[in-house]
């Protein structure tokens, strides 16, 4: 059987090596996304064929990533195949983009059922959009951003390792402002933000920093995702601050991103309200996403 382990630090070179020989546009094709996520879904990574191989928990059941890499990626499916059998369990992979289930449908036809993943569809915006929010569409984002700047007390700044504190204390305050709807899907974000913050240098991510009046009012921790894409991870802000998300989101975007063509804000993972907050930005491209069981 292949021998997976869990993933560390350490794995950061080797993964995002393979993550840049494929290129991919999908949020969770990003070491720290795996990383800052793996106690949750307890991530565990092997490199087969040449291939990095994620594996994780969907919800008691193991799944895993497509392969990744310039490796032999047919060869590596087959012996997941084997894999599975061995373990008596039916292959189950996640995060499949297009390219891959053409594939899937090539080599391995009558193997598995695809199906669509709505809910991991990944929202991503040109960086000109996100910057100058032009156009009609977006006027509601502009008149927003317009009351937030209505008093001149505010600014922006770079997260550091100075202030990344003062981001911490600014995030319990807002997770004790949803104590009433707090669930199980917001504990496991704020368990992947304490290890972004924790490794942050380590995983080279960059933050940006909201302030009113002095006070932190949003934040935002993003990195490179491919050659023309940066990922944001997350991004918290005061909703009754009118215009502070739109805020934070253009600011970092106009200092962090300028040198990329597009911008993914990952998923909506069937959050109703998430969802209809993305697509009220008009993502340019809805990243399809599908799964791939064994038949």
């Amino acid at each position: 059987m292949i021998e997976f382990r869990p993933i560390t630090i350490d794995d950061r070179d080797w993964m995002s090596e393979k993550l840049r020989e494929d290129n991919r546009q999908g949020c969770e094709y990003s070491f720290a996304n795996n990383f800052i996520w793996s106690v949750i879904y307890k991530v565990e990574v092997a490199e087969v064929c040449g291939c990095c191989v994620i594996k994780f928990d969907a919800e008691g059941e193991d799944c895993y990533a497509f392969p990744i890499g310039a490796g032999d990626k047919k060869a590596a499916i087959m012996q997941l195949l084997t894999h599975a059998k061995e373990d008596n369990s039916k292959l189950y992979i996640e995060s499949i983009e297009e390219a891959d289930r053409e594939f899937l449908e090539t080599y391995f036809s009558g193997i598995f059922q695809i199906e669509e993943n709505r809910d991991s569809f990944d929202y991503i915006y040109t960086v000109d959009k996100l910057t100058s929010l032009a156009g009609k569409k977006l006027h509601g984002k502009r008149n927003h951003i317009a009351r937030f700047k209505d008093d001149e007390n505010w600014s922006y700044e770079p997260m550091t390792a100075e202030n990344k504190q003062e981001c911490y204390d600014m995030n319990l305050k807002w997770c004790d402002r949803r104590a009433c709807k707090w669930n199980e899907d917001m504990s496991d974000e704020q368990c992947a933000l304490n290890q972004a913050m924790k490794y942050f240098d380590e995983l080279h991510l960059e933050g940006g920093i909201l302030r009113k009046a002095g006070e932190i009012v949003a934040f935002t921790i993003g990195e490179r995702l491919n050659s023309d894409t940066y990922v944001v991870h997350f991004e918290k802000a005061f909703p009754e601050i009118q215009g502070a998300y739109p805020m934070i989101n253009q600011q970092f975007v106009m200092h962090n991103c300028q040198e990329y063509s597009y911008v993914n804000r990952e998923d909506d993972a069937g959050d109703e309200g998430l969802r209809k907050a993305k697509l009220s930005y008009y993502p340019d491209i809805l990243l399809k996403n599908y799964t791939a069981r064994e038949i």
